[in-house]
């Protein structure tokens, strides 16, 4: 190790000559800083409570209702209903609700409280800060819609098992119908951080969210039938009926097949993500 003589007149001691910083903040350092916020956060325990309330809870009811229904009607008229669809339909349709509310927050809460300066201080590189948000985010999603989906399946089927239309993972399109569900309820959540990190207010982006998922397929709907048919391709919420479909006549014959569909969904939110990771790097905090 190289060593330097203290200047005259100093007290003589030799100092360590230091090596010069080198590289940059990586990117695992600020994902594990982004873990830490999202799990310090009381709003995000509660909303991956609401998630799975919501995607096994309702989806046990629908299928108790469907089971219940099915006992007084003696199974006849109730024969050849998609089940794999009755168990995973309310996470899909109501855990897309709350998934993209935590997306929202993820970001925009930051914005609110004035904290995004404080991250943006620590780590300058903006564009590492909002990868790291959006993969944090994501990966998490991901684990709990997944475990959802499976644990509302396979309730499901427990429940519906007396009207002889269960489903079992090895039946057609029934594991993709689980994993695409857990993948949409994700994509929609990531979806929100993008409108999230465009629009930078948490009701704001909630607003935004509510009327492409729920408001404009009903706006759609008033349309004379060739341009609905036209136009539902191309809606980013028409993918989820798509994926929990798996008996042959259980979909809608004018959409995309269901990854197609998907892959509509996965455009959009990355055509926002591009947009979102533009002006979080030119806009002032």
């Amino acid at each position: 190790m190289t060593t330097t003589t203290a200047p005259s007149g100093s007290s003589g001691v030799l100092l360590e000559k230091l090596p010069p910083a080198a590289g940059k903040a990586g990117l695992a350092g600020v994902i594990r800083s982004e873990w830490t916020k999202l799990r310090s956060v009381r709003s995000t325990y509660w909303t991956l409570i609401a998630l799975v309330v919501v995607g096994i809870g309702l989806g046990a009811l629908i299928c108790f209702a469907t089971e219940n229904h099915a006992t007084h009607l003696g199974h006849g008229e109730v024969l050849g209903f998609d089940a794999t669809s009755r168990s995973l339909t309310a996470f899909v349709e109501l855990g897309q609700l709350v998934m993209m509310v935590l997306g929202a927050m993820v970001i925009t809460a930051e914005y609110s409280t004035g904290m995004i300066r404080t991250s943006l201080t620590t780590m300058p590189r903006r564009g590492t800060v909002f990868a790291a948000k959006g993969l944090v985010f994501a990966g998490a999603a991901l684990v709990v819609s997944v475990v959802t989906a499976f644990i509302a399946f396979f309730l499901g089927q427990a429940i519906l098992h007396s009207t002889g239309d269960s489903a079992t993972l090895s039946d057609p399109n029934v594991l993709r119908a689980i994993i695409g569900t857990a993948l949409y309820v994700t994509m929609i959540g990531v979806m929100s951080f993008a409108f999230g990190a465009i629009i930078r207010h948490t009701a704001g982006t909630i607003a935004t969210m509510v009327g492409v998922l729920f408001i404009l397929p009903l706006i759609v709907e008033v349309l004379p039938s060739d341009w609905t048919n036209d136009i539902n391709k191309w809606i980013p919420s028409s993918a989820g009926g798509q994926l929990i479909a798996t008996i042959p006549g259980s979909s809608d014959p004018t959409l995309f097949s269901a990854w197609p569909q998907f892959g509509v969904t996965i455009a959009y939110t990355a055509v926002l993500l591009i947009i979102g990771a533009v002006l979080f790097r030119k806009r002032d905090a």
